[in-house]
Formats: structure tokens, C-alpha cells, sequence
């Protein structure tokens, strides 16, 4: 595993911003995923099942939230035959609630974390930039769309056509880099947005804590991936997903499980499993070719972890079975690559996977919150 971690300029070189990403709340258990994603937010909005989500306005930031990020995965193929994965993650962290401090400059309360990874069968890179709102270092802009940290960028370009043109997010140049790697991307969607949950309106616990959550799972790639000073022509398919919230976890959780297949005859499911000590709440929707979403119940996917992997001395399972009877699912994810570790302020694993069994194709898998319990070797 390989991992650059860039460090913006300024103030924050000095690791302040780190500190504050990993201790902004006391109470938050350090196994819980993102950036006190388990911890108290009191005074912050909260989702409300009867707000209907709004676009384009709803592609921007939400500051009366605690916790937001913008993601994109996507998985190519190269044209030297080889499959690739690609990531592109713009995090917002509100520490204090709007208007209790200045919003502008160095004061600002908004804290942003992008993370950036290119993972092959043998390699994986990740880095990591860190920036204070205010100052025009990292943002968000509903229209026209672009989300930055210093010169990662995902823009819209202007070109949308088809089923989702009209949308501000159809189509998309997505750009960053590191030393070891670095990719330039051009999006076009092929569906539409689609809501998670009901109407956007995703549920995290049977305690009921939720999220506002929608994604475009229906992009067609192409461009260009550099690592380790080789260059190569890609295509593929890829994912976005724009979530918010201010407490999505219940205080028993300890991370999650997350998927999204991208399937050969154009369906797409994402599913996703909040650990705890019973076993874990999962939640599900299954979206038909033509963008028609199809929130299933709780419970309804069955995630059942396969073959373990060691990365960076923790224990994860890097190989899955997921069954859906409703839809006659039943199959395995495979990783390109099981090392495929991001060593953030917030450590996780994610990575591309092939899907076998009575579906196929490929996607994603996001494993936050295991622990570091065994020697860092395969």
C-alpha cells in the first residue's frame, strides 16, 4: 500500500487542522467512522422527512448541518485491459453553529478534508488535503456546480444532455493529484438523480437517526490516470453521492459497511450496514435502468461478510455476499485490491469490486470503523 498526504499551506501546515478534524468532539468513539459522526450536535438541524429535496440548490453545502461530504468513485478500465478504481471525496465539518462565530476568513466554522485514491490489482495511492472555510480554499457552489480544496476540483462543464440534462451535475470534469498519482476525469450522466431513502430522506438506526442522501449512480467515464510516473487511457462508469446530516449515528454503532453495484444490464443497487452489537442495521435501494428508485425495508439486505484481509494492521472483510430476495439477488463482491487502505485523520478501507453470481458487474466498498487489532501484514 502506498499513501501521499498533502498538507495544505498556511496555518494549518502545522497539523492544527488535524487535531481539530480528530478531537472535534470529545464524546466521539474512535472507531466511528468520520469526524464525530457518533457524537452529540446539539443546536444543529436535523432531517425532516417531510423536506423535499431541492435542486439545483440542494448540490451545494448545507452549513446548519454538522457533517456533509461530496463522493464520487468510479471504475475504469484501461487501455492496457487493466481495471482501475478511482475516488474523489470533498468532506464539510461545521465546528460551531451558524452565526455563532464570523463566517469569514480564518474564523470561519466550516472545516473541509478532500481525499483523493487511485487503486489498481497492485497498487493503491491515497492522499489527503485540509482546509479552513473563508478563505477560498476549499468550497462548495450549487450553481454552476463545483466543489474544490486548493486544486482538486469537481466542476460541471456545461455540456449535460440526455435523461439528466437539465440537472447542474450531468456532466462533470473531476481532477486531482498527488506525487505518486493523479487522474482528469470527464463525466456524463445517462440517468437521473436518484433519492436515497424516501425522497432523500435515508434512515441510519431503528432509533431513527437519518440523513439527507441522493446520488447520480449513472455516469460513463473517460480520461486519463497517471500513478507512478505511467500514464494511462481509461473508461468506465461512476457514482456520486451527496449526503448530509448532524448525527447519522446511534450511540451503539461503530461504523459501516457500504456498497454500490453498478450491474451489467444497467440496474443499480446501493446498500449499506451500520455495525453494532447486535448485528447491524442494513438499508437498501434498488434502482432500475431508467432511474426508477426502489427503497427497500430495513433488513431486507442481507450482508454477509466472506474473506478477511489484513490492511494496516486491522482485520476487515474485504469479500461479501449480498442477497436481496425481492429483486433475486445473490452475489459476491470480490476486491480488485484487499490492501486498499486510506490512512486519513480518519482511517478507512474503499475500494472497487467485481460482482459474480446471479448479477454481474462492478462498484464500491466502504468499510469505515474496524479497529486496529492484528500485525499489518497480508
Amino acid at each position: 500500500m502506498n499513501a501521499d498526504v498533502n498538507f495544505t499551506t498556511g496555518l494549518f501546515r502545522t497539523g492544527a487542522l488535524v487535531l481539530t478534524f480528530a478531537l472535534a468532539s470529545p464524546q466521539m468513539a474512535p472507531a466511528q467512522g468520520f469526524a464525530g459522526l457518533g457524537a452529540e450536535a446539539d443546536g444543529f438541524a436535523l432531517p425532516d422527512p417531510a423536506r423535499a429535496l431541492d435542486f439545483p440548490a440542494d448540490h451545494g453545502a448545507h452549513p446548519d448541518y454538522r457533517i456533509e461530504w461530496w463522493y464520487l468513485t468510479a471504475v475504469l478500465t484501461g487501455e492496457d485491459g487493466q481495471d482501475y478504481g478511482a475516488q474523489w471525496t470533498l468532506f464539510r465539518l461545521a465546528l460551531s453553529l451558524p452565526g455563532t462565530v464570523a463566517a469569514g476568513d480564518w474564523t470561519s466554522p466550516q472545516v473541509w478534508m478532500g481525499h483523493a485514491a487511485v487503486t489498481s490489482a497492485t497498487t493503491h495511492h491515497f492522499a489527503e488535503k485540509l482546509g479552513r472555510g473563508g478563505i477560498g480554499q476549499a468550497g462548495v457552489t450549487a450553481v454552476p456546480f463545483a466543489a474544490w480544496i486548493d486544486d482538486w476540483q469537481m466542476a460541471a462543464t456545461g455540456t449535460g444532455t440526455g435523461p439528466s440534462g437539465a440537472d447542474a451535475i450531468s456532466a462533470l470534469r473531476v481532477q486531482a493529484g498527488a506525487e505518486a498519482f493523479s487522474y482528469d476525469l470527464a463525466l456524463q450522466a445517462t440517468g437521473p438523480v436518484v433519492p436515497q431513502g424516501a425522497n432523500g430522506y435515508s434512515v441510519k438506526s431503528a432509533a431513527g437517526q437519518a440523513s439527507y442522501y441522493y446520488s447520480q449512480p449513472f455516469y460513463r467515464v473517460e480520461g486519463r490516470l497517471q500513478i507512478d510516473g505511467a500514464e494511462v487511457a481509461v473508461t468506465g462508469d461512476a457514482w456520486f453521492d451527496h449526503e448530509w446530516s448532524s448525527q447519522p449515528l446511534a450511540p451503539d454503532q461503530t461504523g459501516w459497511d457500504w456498497f454500490s453495484l453498478m450491474l451489467d444490464d444497467g440496474a443499480r443497487l446501493m446498500g449499506f450496514r451500520l455495525r453494532d452489537a447486535g448485528g447491524g442495521f442494513t438499508s437498501a435501494t434498488w434502482i432500475a435502468p431508467d432511474g426508477t428508485p426502489s427503497p427497500l425495508p430495513p433488513g431486507a439486505l442481507i450482508a454477509t461478510p466472506l474473506n478477511e484481509a489484513v490492511a494496516a494492521g486491522r482485520r476487515l472483510p474485504v469479500s461479501w455476499r449480498l442477497q436481496l430476495a425481492a429483486r433475486g439477488l445473490d452475489v459476491t463482491l470480490a476486491p480488485l485490491n484487499a490492501q486498499a487502505w486510506n490512512p486519513s485523520v480518519v482511517p478507512y478501507w474503499e475500494g472497487p469490486v467485481r460482482i459474480t453470481g446471479s448479477h454481474k458487474g462492478r462498484g464500491y466498498l466502504e468499510m469505515t470503523g474496524y479497529a486496529l487489532d492484528a500485525p499489518d501484514k497480508p
